[in-house]
């Protein structure tokens, strides 16, 4: 507000770069006049006269105003009348971008609103947000932020309250005797709101100190410059000495709104006083205007970038600082002042045409958003017209409802004053279809009872058919459950979500084993099934060597290959395997081999090749601890899969069990081997 409130410059009170511009069609003569007359405004007017002159050019008509400067100075009345001539209504707007900074801060605070849309988030995201910008202490960046973050978590924990108690009163409680308890989202709110509280009063405490403080620091600058202008030192010191003093003055922050205007006053007083008193010689004037005019065309060429900013919120914020720093410049040489400040002017008026014409289109758009929420209300008080009188028919139009209420959410931001209007009407629509809902369903509460009970039974068959590895039989199986659970019916709503998740994960455990057991699996099937029948051809014709090493090391490779090649297809899986097993246990008898004598005879190899690791000793010793917990943990499940088919009843199912479970311990009885064979090998080492 400080750079803001201090509208004038030490180059002319009045003049073209303070907003006061001539038409384009007038001549010298009018620039003059309108220059030595506002210039007696400033010397005239007192300072309340100056407040109710920038009332009425900011928000009231001047002609209605104007008398209420009282002082019947004679010449003042010329003056009064000057300013009714002069001040055009274009102009008007133009002023206001100098000295109406409060209308400005209310516009950018409009953008920042706008900039925070919320309405997407749920209470989590909301509070999660609202934790993550409480922790910045910068008030003034996060403010309007978590005012929007409150109204929209305010509302939906409203309407969370509101469905509460609907179900409370579903479920038989009486409303009167409902209470509302916080649930762990509404006091983490409440947690960070009151962080975000403290915070700002702090901040605000802080920033008044700073304020006093700057107001000290700015008081002391004007008494330093009387002293300055009661000095007899010369010229150049007097002068540096006072370039210092301005520089100091600029670098010092806000001050409190009350003393703004007195102490600006003030400090133009004093600088023109100064100028008067020692009078600089026009080189040195010279030189500071070339560089004023130096620093003002820079200026106007950040505001001609600004036309390229794609954010109009941004583009508008740095036009705004941008004024503020052309009005701390100074004056430029006469001949240029018009020139440089219509360049300026230029770069501003497209500025604010671009942010005029977006929020007309944002206007528009808003518009456009009403009559579509228009159309779904006229469509939703439609749907509830008729109330249905099945359950299937509730759901249908259950999810007609849900449906459009999606749409609706999906649908922008209506005008302010139409959009809680809007809402209401939809909101009484979609509140008749769900009242007329509730009363039918607490009417068939029993049923739903019934078919939760039923959907139960259901949850337990397909969980216990989830591990199986029956593929198409339990495929069909599970079809049939959910064939069965789609006809069963509705159950009570606070069951609804948790059994059907409990359901559902059932049957999706088992068909994402199915799915992953059989990717991949068709790819490439018939060539694999040709290189694996030319590999058994191979192994058949493989003539044993004496030499035993050499031929553990041809049954490594005819094994390494064999699991390289991949998948067959499946009616022809079984067939080839035994196939394969048969060749491979006839080359092991012609070998005078085992398999788990293969496998060691790798695993020592590459035990062999660990010693040249400086780290082996280590690495042997993880590995020997690492088998023999897997040696011990496949012990125990052999012996508790052997425990087990004892327990078998004698039946059908029964036996297909059984037989997975001697599949499972002959698998498991090899794998053992194998392990114990490599335990030994570190053992060893």
């Amino acid at each position: 507000m400080d750079n803001l409130e201090q509208s004038h410059s030490s180059e002319n009170a009045a003049g073209s770069e303070n907003g006061i511009q001539p038409e384009n069609n007038a001549g010298n003569n009018n620039v003059e006049k309108q220059e030595k007359t506002m210039t007696k405004v400033e010397n005239l007017i007192s300072k309340e006269e100056k407040h109710k002159i920038i009332a009425l050019i900011t928000g009231k008509e001047l002609q209605d105003n104007i008398q209420e400067i009282q002082d019947p100075n004679p010449e003042k009345e010329q003056v009064k009348e000057k300013i009714t001539e002069l001040i055009k209504p274009k102009e008007v707007s133009e002023i206001q971008q100098l000295i109406a900074p409060d209308q400005h801060l209310d516009d950018e605070d409009d953008e920042e609103d706008d900039a925070h849309d919320f309405s997407s988030l749920n209470k989590l995201q909301l509070v999660e947000l609202l934790e993550e910008t409480v922790e910045n202490s910068e008030i003034p960046q996060i403010k309007s932020k978590v005012a929007s973050i409150k109204v929209n978590f305010l509302k939906l924990n409203k309407e969370d309250i509101e469905r509460e108690m609907e179900q409370f009163i579903l479920d038989g409680g009486d409303k009167e005797s409902y209470t509302h308890t916080d649930d762990p989202l509404e006091i983490r709110f409440k947690a960070a709101f009151n962080k975000y509280k403290e915070n700002k009063a702090r901040f605000n405490e802080l920033l008044e100190k700073q304020k006093q403080e700057n107001l000290q620091a700015k008081n002391a600058i004007l008494d330093e410059l009387k002293e300055l202008i009661a000095s007899e030192e010369t010229l150049k010191k007097t002068y540096d000495e006072f370039k210092i003093l301005q520089d100091k003055w600029k670098a010092i922050g806000q001050v409190p709104a009350g003393e703004i205007t007195n102490l600006w006053n003030n400090y133009h007083f004093l600088v023109e006083k100064f100028f008067d008193k020692v009078k600089i010689n026009r080189e040195l004037r010279d030189l500071d205007l070339k560089k004023n005019l130096e620093a003002k065309i820079e200026l106007c060429e950040k505001a001609e970038e600004l036309l390229l900013e794609t954010s109009i919120t941004k583009s508008f914020k740095l036009l705004q600082k941008y004024h503020d720093e052309w009005k701390e410049i100074g004056p430029v040489p006469q001949e240029n002042k018009d020139e440089i400040w219509e360049r300026f002017k230029t770069a501003t008026d497209k500025i604010n045409t671009l942010r005029r014409e977006h929020y007309t289109k944002v206007h528009e758009e808003q518009m456009a958003h009403f009559e579509t929420k228009v159309a779904l209300c006229e469509k939703a008080e439609e749907l509830v017209a008729e109330l249905p009188e099945s359950v299937s028919a509730w759901q249908k139009k259950s999810n007609e409802i849900n449906d459009l209420f999606k749409l609706w959410k999906s649908v922008g931001q209506a005008p302010k004053k139409m959009n809680d209007e809007v809402w209401n009407r939809f909101r009484a629509a979609m509140d008749t279809f769900f009242e007329g809902k509730k009363a039918y369903f607490a009417v068939i509460k029993d049923q739903q009872l019934e078919n939760y009970n039923r959907k139960l039974e259901l949850c337990v068959e397909a969980e216990s058919l989830q591990d199986s590895d029956d593929w198409r039989k339990t495929t069909n199986r599970l079809k049939q459950l959910q064939q069965e659970w789609k006809a069963i019916g509705p159950v009570p709503r606070r069951h609804s979500d948790k059994i059907w998740k409990r359901f559902r994960s059932a049957c999706d455990s088992f068909f994402k084993r199915k799915a992953e057991h059989f990717t991949g699996m068709k790819a490439n099937e018939e060539d694999n099934l040709k290189k694996k029948l030319e590999l058994i051809s191979r192994i058949e014709a493989f003539e044993v060597k004496k030499n035993r090493s050499e031929n553990l090391d041809a049954a490594k490779a005819f094994q390494r290959e064999w699991m390289e090649i991949g998948f067959v297809p499946i009616k022809k899986k079984d067939q080839l395997q035994q196939q394969y097993r048969k060749v491979v246990d006839n080359l092991f008898d012609r070998m005078k081999i085992s398999e788990a004598e293969l496998t060691a005879v790798e695993y020592r190899g590459m035990v062999e090749n660990m010693k040249d690791d400086p780290d082996s000793r280590d690495r042997i010793r993880r590995e020997r601890n690492n088998l023999s917990g897997k040696v011990n943990k496949l012990r125990e499940e052999i012996q508790l899969w052997e425990n087990n088919i004892g327990f078998f009843a004698h039946s059908k199912q029964a036996e297909i069990m059984k037989a997975e479970y001697e599949k499972k311990i002959s698998r498991a009885k090899n794998d053992l081997k194998i392990l114990e064979s490599k335990l030994k090998i570190l053992i060893e080492q």
